[in-house]
C-alpha cells in the first residue's frame, strides 16, 4: 500500500478520533500492527495561534511512526499554513471534510464543507502547495441522502493534488446510524485514480477482509471497532495472511490495559489519566462476566492507584471464568 512517497507495511490504518486517538492510544494500536496511525483532528485556527492544548494533540513518539496528522478548518490559507507548521512532525497530512459534530460544523469545517466542493478544492490546492509530505482527505458520502456528492468531491480531490481519499459511506445527517453503504467505496475506487481508503462498520476481522474484497479499496480505516480491542488489528492481519484468529485471554487484556494506563500516565500525568482512562478500561472489559459491575466501579475511581486495583481484581476474577 503506497500513498505517494509513503509506503505502508499493510492495509490496516487507525482512524482519527477526537478524544480517543491520543499518543498513548496510538502507541498501543501500533504495537498490534496498524500500518499508519492518525492524530486526533487538530484545529487550524488553534494551531496557527500556537494554542498549547491544540498543539499538544500533535505530540508524537518515534515508535508510532508513520504518523498522519489530521487538520480541520474552513479557511484555505490558514489550513495551508497549519499544515506547513505541522508537517515536520508528520509523515502525512489529512484534511477533515467529514466530521459530523455540531461544534465543528458551526465553525464551517468538517462535513459542512461537503456543501461546497469547490471550496474543498481550494483547500486541497492551497495545502498541496505548502507541504511536501503526502496529502489526503477524509469525507462522508454527502450532507444528506438528497445531496450525495462523494464522487464529485473525490474527483476534485484527485485533480487538486490529494494523494488518497478516505470515504466513510454515511451522510452527515446519518451520523453513525444505519449501515455504512460500502458500495459507495466501490464506486469511488472505480472513479478516481488515487488510492481509496474504506471506513465504516469494521467491527471484526471478517468485516475487514470483506470490505477489502468487496470494494477493491486499497486500505481500511478502523475506528470504533478498535475501542478496547487492538486485537481487531492483529486478527485482521492474521486473517488476511490466512492464519487463524487468536482471541485474547483475560490475562492478555489485563496486560494491555495496564500498559495503556502506564503510557497514558507517562504522557499526561496522574490526574488526567485517572479521568480519561476510565472509558478505555471499560472497553477492555467488554464481553467478560461481570463487566457491568466493573464499569460502575471504574467510574467511581478518582486515582490511578484505584483504577489499577479494581482492574487487576476484575481481570483476575475473569480469568477464573475463562
Amino acid at each position: 500500500m503506497k500513498i505517494a512517497s509513503l509506503t505502508l507495511s499493510n492495509p490496516i490504518i487507525l482512524a482519527p478520533m477526537a478524544g480517543i486517538t491520543d499518543l498513548p492510544y496510538r502507541r498501543i494500536m501500533k504495537q498490534f500492527g496498524a500500518a499508519l496511525v492518525f492524530s486526533e483532528m487538530i484545529s487550524a485556527n488553534g494551531a496557527i495561534r500556537n494554542g498549547k492544548k491544540t498543539l499538544e494533540l500533535a505530540r508524537s513518539a518515534h515508535d508510532e511512526r508513520p504518523l498522519a496528522i489530521q487538520i480541520f478548518g474552513d479557511d484555505p490559507q490558514i489550513i495551508a499554513a497549519t499544515a506547513q507548521q505541522l508537517e515536520t512532525g508528520a509523515d502525512l497530512i489529512d484534511i477533515n471534510c467529514g466530521c459530523p459534530v455540531n461544534k465543528v460544523i458551526r465553525s464551517g469545517a468538517g462535513s459542512v464543507l461537503l456543501r461546497e466542493p469547490v471550496k474543498i478544492g481550494r483547500i486541497i490546492a492551497a495545502v498541496r502547495r505548502s507541504i511536501t509530505v503526502p496529502l489526503t482527505i477524509k469525507i462522508r458520502s454527502g450532507w444528506d441522502q438528497a445531496t450525495l456528492n462523494y464522487l464529485e468531491v473525490g474527483r476534485i480531490a484527485a485533480a487538486e493534488g490529494a494523494d488518497a481519499v478516505t470515504l466513510h459511506p454515511r451522510t452527515r445527517t446519518q451520523g453513525f446510524a444505519g449501515n455504512a453503504d460500502w458500495s459507495q467505496i466501490t464506486r469511488l475506487k472505480a472513479e478516481i485514480g488515487i488510492p481509496v481508503i474504506g471506513s465504516g462498520d469494521l467491527f471484526s476481522a471478517a468485516d475487514v477482509e470483506r470490505m477489502l474484497a468487496e470494494t477493491g479499496c486499497d486500505a481500511v480505516m478502523i475506528g470504533r471497532g478498535g475501542y478496547g480491542n487492538p486485537w481487531l488489528i492483529r486478527n485482521s492481519l492474521r486473517r488476511l495472511n490466512g492464519d487463524p484468529e487468536q482471541l485474547p485471554s483475560p490475562a492478555e487484556r489485563l496486560a494491555v490495559a495496564l500498559e495503556h494506563l502506564r503510557l497514558h500516565e507517562e504522557c499526561f500525568g496522574s490526574k488526567k489519566t485517572a479521568f480519561e482512562m476510565r472509558k478505555h478500561l471499560c472497553w477492555y472489559s467488554r464481553g467478560l462476566v461481570g463487566s457491568s459491575d466493573f464499569r460502575q466501579r471504574v467510574n467511581c475511581q478518582e486515582s490511578v492507584v484505584g483504577l489499577i486495583g479494581v482492574t487487576k481484581d476484575f481481570f483476575t476474577e475473569a480469568a477464573c471464568h475463562d
